[in-house]
């Protein structure tokens, strides 16, 4: 199957899956207040804790391009030691 055949399968495919939620049927709208409340006035089920998922985020984000920045460091020696093995060969070659 040809490049293009698989990007217009795969797209076919998620417009089918993706299409039956454009369909759904909403929800009544809550009714919506009037006036500013401070959010120790809001009942709990409408407080949402973003702090603790911020900051999971947050290290969930770091965590992961550190781990990257360690791996792309640990290959680019390696590719360092292999480029100098090569040049010492070059100049072994050279003087023989």
């Amino acid at each position: 199957m040809t490049l293009i055949k698989r990007a217009v399968a795969c797209l076919t495919l998620l417009l089918l899956v993706s299409g039956g939620a454009v369909f759904a049927q909403q929800p009544a709208a809550p009714e919506q207040q009037g006036e500013f409340l401070p959010i120790d006035q809001l009942p709990p089920q409408d407080q949402l804790p973003a702090a603790p998922l911020l900051i999971t985020a947050y290290a969930v984000v770091f965590v992961g391009f550190f781990g990257y920045v360690l791996s792309v460091a640990r290959r680019l020696g390696t590719v360092q030691r292999e480029i100098e093995r090569l040049e010492a060969d070059i100049k072994r070659t050279r003087k023989a």
